[in-house]
């Protein structure tokens, strides 16, 4: 045995490594090999000898049967587990070769194996019975053959070729005969007539050897009973009959009918048929045979997956005495359908896949098989959906799912993958298999809010810690990924405000909670400290890197009502002299204001103008005042929206020498603030009128702070007081005709070189905008806006209402003037806007107001002076 072993591990090498340069390892292995026997160094084989295989997780799989060896963990080599027994595994079949596969992970990986089970002469030859009876008429001639079963062999090969030997007998030799599909029938031969009166019994030994070395042998007893009379036995029509039958047919179902005939008359001539001999040998209950007809039928049914070949011995048997037989044979050819469907098995799975897994991962390994033959068990393999899965086949009946397009997890969190199976039948049976797969998430999704720019609107004066807005971001991500946070960006430009004074922080203004977005107020919000917030808010995930969105947030602050009007002292060389100034005050911010007036001086002669601002904007800063007392009617009235004090008919000595009015100074704000001027007005003549606004100009020119108290004449200059009048007016009529001469000069010149940074251009008609303390109005159809500046102290407010009609010329019109029906548009900017300008034009303004209003006190004697009202500078 030892002798023999070394060259069989020889072969054995030689085989597996021709299997290796074949693209496929390939092991031999004889048959009952004792548990433990190596059959093949399978790590080092595959070329996983320097990694340990046991952390590499070799795993063996077998298809469809019992492999008997598996893979050793510690040293990777392929083992014999348990008994191996060729004849069970594959039967007659050869070569018995098992296809397994070997699975390596770190990183997945898959080895096809074969392995050959060889064959070993370990089964002797066995007759279908240990003993065989015959009955030979006497009359039976030299030659005459009389059939034996033979003997099989579950070897294959050499080991299952048999040869007979027959014990010494002078009447009886064996003969085997080969048919022309490699088939071997056994037969008795006489060769000398028979005595039944010398030997009535003849026993003989039948012996068959097969071509193992050592040779294995198996005996049959034949037991021949020589019989006498009757000598002619029933002979068949044919010795070999052949049938196929598919192996759907339904149990009953006619095989075959075979016929003999027997020459004898009588009885002799009856013939039965019966079934002797079938193999396979335990597939007895298969068949039936009409013993007089010789009809055949299946009493079973037959499957070609479990016997794909029936071979019957049918005898004849006359009646006569003694019975002769004839014997035929009977081969069954089982045919294929289509009855089995393909089945798939998933041998491996990998999930969850990562949404960012590259194209081409395998995702998990599958094996296919269909237990027909030919085009029947041939399968095609494919996947539903076909994306972004698919099939590769890597070995017969072996398929691996991989990826062929990008996962995206927020788009499908989880798919569910029918494999399906189809053979070549006709018509063709499927099967299917599901594979479910799920998408790992990835932080591939930044957070993304609603809207890019967020306009929020803030009363001012807001408790702090009032909530503002809610701010939402999505990221589509699971878990940390999707997790956002949220914080206000500082630096580069992320966000400040402009305060009076310099430059704050939005942070200093405003904070987002970090988890639900909630944008609430640090400290109240001031109107006249800040009218806009503009800031960057950040979302960022919790992912690894963590991705980020912005989104910019602007907080308008919306103005309350929060200020009063403040009255603004008398401004300093103001345009009008005399008992036309405006009032004086006894010290800048104060209530009590003073002028002069002439006695007999007309109806709408303006003698003071009240000047006050209010911080606020828009209505909350638009003023108009109203005389408060006297109650009854009086000389005195106030314009409602110009604060201009004129008179209301011609003064009279009656009136008194001084006149006590409190005007009241309001806004249009909810609920409105007000503040409150008292002035008192000096009835003089004429001449000390004027003296006494000249005095009071000189004096607020050289002392702007000064308290400003009225002049008074001395006893006796009445005379003085007429000649300086005189002079006055001629020195005014001088520089009037003077300045309307420079003033044409100067408005040619400036209509063709002056800038046109003020104009404002649009669609439409233009409108020509006013801006003053008491408010803007609009009524100009031309075609460009002219913006007009008022000489008061400068505001960042333009106020546009709706034009109506023109205002008529002359103070009586101002006061008669209705109030402005609604505001159309408030435009907000720097205070530098009100000065667009340059200073030369608005002076050339004030002087060609000026020059005007004297102009027409010097061509209409004894009319009042025009209203103090706002210059106007106009672009074409």
């Amino acid at each position: 045995m030892g002798v023999w072993w070394g060259p069989a591990v020889r072969v054995l090498v030689l085989q597996a490594a021709w299997a290796l340069v074949g693209g496929q390892v390939r092991y031999s292995v004889p048959e009952e090999a004792e548990a433990g026997t190596v059959v093949g160094r399978l790590a080092q084989d595959l070329g996983l000898e320097a990694v340990d295989p046991e952390a590499r997780r070799l795993r063996l799989v077998a298809q469809g049967r019992r492999a008997s060896v598996e893979v050793s963990g510690a040293s990777g080599a392929l083992v014999v587990s348990s008994r191996l027994d060729r004849e069970e595994l594959c039967g007659k079949s050869a070569p018995c070769a098992l296809r397994l596969e070997v699975l390596v992970e770190r990183p997945l990986r898959v080895f096809h194996v074969e392995l050959e089970v060889t064959d070993i002469n370990d089964n002797a030859p066995l007759f279908p019975a240990a003993r065989k009876n015959l009955s030979i008429a006497e009359l039976s001639l030299p030659g005459s053959r009389f059939p034996l079963e033979g003997a099989s062999d579950a070897d294959i090969g050499a080991n299952a070729q048999l040869s007979y030997t027959l014990s010494p007998s002078e009447h009886f030799n064996l003969d085997l005969q080969k048919t022309e599909e490699d088939e071997e029938s056994l037969f008795l031969v006489l060769a000398k007539p028979l005595d039944r009166e010398t030997v009535a019994v003849h026993r003989l030994v039948v012996t068959a050897s097969d071509g193992g070395r050592p040779p294995l042998t198996g005996t049959m007893e034949v037991v021949i009973s020589v019989l006498d009379a009757n000598d002619n036995a029933p002979q068949f029509n044919q010795s070999v009959y052949k049938v196929q039958l598919p192996e759907n047919s339904d149990r009953g179902s006619l095989v075959i009918t075979v016929n003999a005939a027997d020459l004898d008359e009588g009885t002799n001539g009856n013939i039965s048929y019966s079934v002797q001999h079938l193999f396979p040998q335990d597939r007895r209950d298969v068949f039936m045979i009409n013993r007089k007809s010789g009809e055949i039928r299946l009493r079973e049914k037959i499957d070609f997956e479990d016997v794909g070949l029936y071979r019957l011995q049918v005898d004849a048997s006359d009646q006569g005495s003694p019975p002769l037989s004839g014997h035929c044979k009977v081969v069954l050819e089982v045919v294929d359908v289509n009855d089995n469907a393909p089945e798939v098995w998933v041998t491996s799975l990998s999930v969850p896949v990562p949404e960012d897994a590259a194209v081409g991962t395998v995702v998990a390994l599958l094996s296919v098989s269909d237990r027909d033959s030919g085009a029947n068990g041939r399968v095609r393999c494919a996947a539903w959906p076909p994306s972004p899965f698919g099939l590769v086949s890597t070995f017969a009946g072996s398929y691996s799912l991989v990826l062929r397009e990008s996962l995206d997890r927020e788009r499908v969190a989880e798919y569910e993958v029918e494999v399906r199976a189809e053979d070549g039948g006709a018509p063709p049976l499927r099967a299917s298999r599901a594979v479910r797969v799920p998408v790992s998430d990835v932080n591939d999704n930044a957070p993304a809010f609603a809207q890019a720019v967020y306009t929020v609107l803030a009363r001012e004066n807001n408790a702090a810690g009032a909530e503002l807005a809610r701010l939402w971001a999505r990221d589509p991500d699971e878990a940390g990924n999707g997790r956002v946070s949220y914080s206000v960006a500082e630096g580069g430009g992320g966000g400040a405000a402009a305060v009076v004074g310099g430059w704050r922080p939005a942070s200093s203004y405003v904070s987002v909670d970090a988890e639900s977005g909630r944008l609430w107020a640090l400290q109240p919000l001031d109107y006249e400290e800040v009218q806009v917030l503009q800031f960057e808010v950040r979302a960022v995930d919790a992912g690894e890197p963590p991705l980020c969105g912005n989104a910019t947030v602007q907080v308008f602050v919306v103005d309350e009502n929060d200020n009063a009007p403040a009255l603004l002292p008398a401004a300093g060389g103001g345009p009008w002299a005399g008992a036309s100034g405006e009032a004086a005050s006894s010290g800048p911010g104060s209530g009590a204001l003073w002028a002069w007036a002439a006695w007999g001086a007309p109806a709408g002669q303006v003698v003071a103008k009240i000047r006050a601002v209010d911080a606020d904007s828009g209505y909350n800063a638009w003023l108009r005042y109203e005389l408060w007392e006297p109650r009854e009617k009086g000389p005195f009235r106030v314009g409602l929206y110009s604060g201009e004090v004129s008179t209301a008919r011609a003064l009279e000595e009656a009136d008194g020498p001084r006149q006590r009015l409190v005007i009241v100074v309001r806004d249009h704000g909810e609920p409105a603030r007000s503040a409150t001027a008292t002035l008192s007005v000096s009835l003089v003549e004429g001449a000390e009128a004027a003296l006494a606004a000249a005095g009071s100009s000189s004096s607020s020119s050289s002392s702007p702070s000064s308290s400003g108290a009225g002049l008074r004449p001395a006893a006796g200059a009445e005379g003085g007081a007429a000649a300086a009048t005189t002079n006055v007016w001629l020195v005014v009529a001088i520089c009037a005709v003077s300045s309307l001469f420079l003033l044409a000069v100067v408005l040619y010149g400036a209509s063709r070189w002056a800038p046109r940074a003020a104009v404002l251009s649009g669609p439409g008609p233009a409108t020509l905008v006013c801006a003053s303390e008491v408010g803007s109005w609009s009524y100009s159809q031309r075609q460009s806006r002219s913006l007009c500046v008022a000489d008061g102290a400068g505001k960042s407010d333009l106020m546009v209402f709706s034009p109506n009609f023109p205002p008529p010329p002359g103070p009586a019109a101002k006061e008669t003037q209705p109030e402005p029906p609604a505001l159309l548009d408030t435009v907000s900017g720097p205070p530098f806007l009100a000065s667009r300008p340059f200073p030369l034009f608005a002076s050339l303004a004030r002087v060609a107001l000026l020059a005007r209003r004297l102009g027409r006190r010097w061509w209409e004697p004894g009319s009042a002076p025009g209203p103090a009202g706002g210059g106007c500078w106009s672009g074409a």
